[in-house]
């Protein structure tokens, strides 16, 4: 059934694992069918992976282990691949978004890395959607005449963008705006290949007109000469130094000393300054954070596709590792046999699942919400934000508390950089951070429930997601077998349950705090245990209700649609098995109902040993894509750590250098002193 995927991820004329191929041999369903389901059909899988086979067979961005290069040799090879990858898209006359993507993810995959001027698309995203000159900035942009990035953070503020500190001070009599770093921590700080690349930046400042500040607005701004990559008069920049990962992108620093630059450069079609200086003000406060919002959107599928590479790793290396007999005499069996490995591997496959369903929804409700701005309505703009918060953060928290997990599923070797393991995880990481740090985010969320629970009370209805504030409590969990927790509705009616009473318990004492005396905002700080647990238990939810409704509109074969069931189940019913506190704190289950959850979650665990790494196979990632020895799709693991070891610059020469500048002499030494 896998022979289909071995065109696109196997060395030409390498033999399979017996033990890899005895698991797609044992599996319930083909897994392309899978991979169309994930994809959106047949069509754009074959699409894709033909894009993504110009990438990988063009020798040009055949490169030297990642793991083996120096920081600069990566910042070097990083950008020639990201031109490379400009002209021969150009030359492939590739012009589609999703396209190009395919194929630099592709192209960038010798590297395993963030591509380097990536944050391009961004800022033309940022000018598409906020300039009314964008045509001048977005022609230059789309054809590469300048390179640019997108600057908000600043070393003393991130997250927190009314702190931001540079101001932009606009002067009516040369209609210029002043960018002024008026601290040390005002400096940006952290954008991608600011330190060393970009000539251009659309930067975060706070306005000031007529001695009044109005708040953060977009600039575009010229950082370097065109001619020789100078830094222009009053601009400071430089990068930021190594980093846990990310060690590809220069990420810099970039400090104003009153530097000017045209009326025209701000960012004007929803906010504007006239020549004299008048400020008009945007129809919607979060206008402003459109890019943002965009960026989260995109993280939540993101965090599947990553948690997908990472369990991929784990369940292949699980099929080809044995270890410890269950039986003396028996034989090691596969590590994959292990019930405790299977807790390990299993949850996080439906999760990663669970996350691309999530991803997809995501990016078609930013592409509705933006329809509905254009038209005018700006009603939408709350929930979006609210939700692209909330999601960004649930999924990067989860997938990078997954990650770890299932680098210590593969023992000691998953500590190797040869596992692919510390790569993924040092540069996917930052994504609980970046694009708003995780805690704030689900506060958020939680500020944006608090309201709607507000709005509930004075007699607001809602639809959609938020419609299960309005349902009337379910008191009791109607499970009465174990087979009554396979039923979705049982399973997503627990859900529903935990989150709208645990919104209402954080609204509830947030409501007591302020009466007590309190002024608002010490009372929203007191209550945050509650009101990021209402945020995760919301945000769960979500994801929950997305991966069923993804289910029930599949149109694969039933093979594969009972597959996906199965998965979405694995999902629901591991997370109440982990959650089981906050469904028997309220007496909504009992313990009773909670071992049989329990029972359930260990059917489904052999209900889907026979398919795991089938289900893994369906994600469809490259070998050259998953930077993985031990993830190799044709289990040949051993053999091939041994000859990357070999390959190790370590290994260019028997006896290196410090054994004659040291480790000879000291000897030396120490025999000598012996014989006295």
């Amino acid at each position: 059934m896998a022979s289909a995927a071995t065109a696109v991820s196997m060395d030409p004329g390498a033999k399979i694992n017996p033990d890899i191929q005895k698991e797609r041999d044992t599996a319930t369903f083909d897994p392309l069918h899978l991979t169309y389901e994930l994809d959106g059909g047949r069509e754009v899988t074959e699409r894709r992976r033909y894009i993504e086979s110009l990438a990988f067979n063009d020798p040009d961005f055949d490169c030297k282990d990642v793991a083996f290069m120096t920081r600069e040799e990566n910042y070097t090879n990083s950008i020639r691949t990201a031109v490379l990858c400009i002209k021969k898209l150009k030359a492939l006359d590739i012009h589609d978004i999703t396209e190009a993507m395919w194929y630099r993810r592709a192209a960038h995959s010798r590297i395993a890395l963030f591509p380097a001027l990536g944050l391009q698309g961004m800022v033309c995203h940022t000018i598409e959607t906020m300039d009314t000159n964008r045509q001048h900035w977005l022609e230059k942009a789309q054809n590469y005449e300048l390179l640019a990035t997108y600057c908000q953070t600043e070393l003393g503020h991130g997250t927190f963008l009314r702190g931001l500190e540079t101001t932009a001070t606009y002067d009516p009599s040369t209609e210029e705006f002043v960018m002024h770093s008026p601290t040390l921590t005002a400096m940006k700080w952290w954008p991608g290949n600011l330190g060393k690349s970009v000539t251009h930046a659309v930067v975060a400042a706070q306005l000031y007109t007529k001695g009044k500040c109005y708040g953060v607005h977009m600039f575009m701004v010229q950082l370097r000469s065109l001619e020789d990559h100078q830094s222009l008069p009053g601009i400071e920049l430089g990068d930021i130094g190594p980093k846990m990962g990310y060690a590809n992108i220069d990420n810099g620093f970039l400090r104003f000393t009153h530097v000017r630059i045209p009326r025209e450069n701000m960012l004007m079609k929803y906010s504007q300054v006239e020549p004299d200086g008048t400020y008009k003000a945007p129809p919607a406060a979060k206008l402003s954070y459109g890019s943002m919002i965009l960026i989260r959107s995109a993280i939540v599928g993101s965090m599947g596709r990553v948690l997908a590479q990472a369990v991929t790793i784990a369940t292949r290396y699980s099929a080809v590792r044995r270890q410890s007999e269950l039986i003396p005499g028996a034989g090691e069996p596969q590590v994959l046999d292990f019930q405790s490995q299977q807790l390990k591997l299993f949850p996080h496959i439906a999760t990663a699942y669970a996350f691309q369903f999530a991803g997809k929804q995501m990016h078609q409700m930013y592409a509705d919400s933006l329809d509905q701005v254009s038209s005018g309505n700006f009603n939408v703009l709350p929930e979006l934000h609210a939700t692209a918060a909330g999601l960004k953060a649930f999924t990067s928290s989860v997938a990078m508390a997954g990650l770890e997990l299932l680098r210590m599923a593969c023992g000691g070797h998953g500590y190797s950089a040869s596992s692919g393991f510390p790569l993924l995880y040092a540069n996917e990481s930052p994504a609980c951070t970046y694009e708003g740090e995780n805690t704030v985010m689900l506060l958020q969320t939680a500020r944006f429930l608090m309201k709607c629970v507000r709005q509930l009370k004075s007699g607001q209805s809602f639809k959609g997601a938020m419609s299960y504030l309005a349902e009337r409590p379910q008191s009791r969990c109607s499970a009465q077998s174990e087979n009554d927790f396979l039923n979705p509705k049982v399973l997503l009616d627990a859900y529903r349950h935990r989150a709208q009473r645990i919104v209402f318990h954080a609204a509830e004492n947030l409501d007591k705090a302020e009466k007590s005396g309190l002024a608002r905002p010490l009372a929203w700080n007191q209550q945050h245990l509650y009101l990021i647990r209402a945020a995760n238990a919301h945000c769960h939810l979500a994801v929950a209700e997305i991966f069923f409704a993804g289910v029930q509109r599949s149109e694969a074969p039933e093979a594969v649609k009972k597959v996906l069931m199965t998965m979405f189940q694995m999902y629901a019913v591991h997370g109440l098995s982990e959650k089981r506190g906050e469904f028997l704190q309220d007496g909504y289950m009992t313990g009773q109902q909670l071992d049989m959850v329990d029972r359930v979650l260990i059917r489904l665990l052999k209900e889907t040993r026979p398919n795991a790494v089938t289900l893994v196979d369906s994600f469809d990632i490259h070998d050259k894509h998953m930077g993985s020895v031990m993830g190799r799709y044709d289990g040949n693991v051993y053999e091939n750590m041994y000859k990357w070891a070999k390959s190790a610059p370590m290994n260019d020469k028997e006896v290196k250098d410090a054994y004659h500048l040291y480790i000879g002499p000291f000897l030396k030494e120490n025999i000598a002193n012996s014989k006295l």
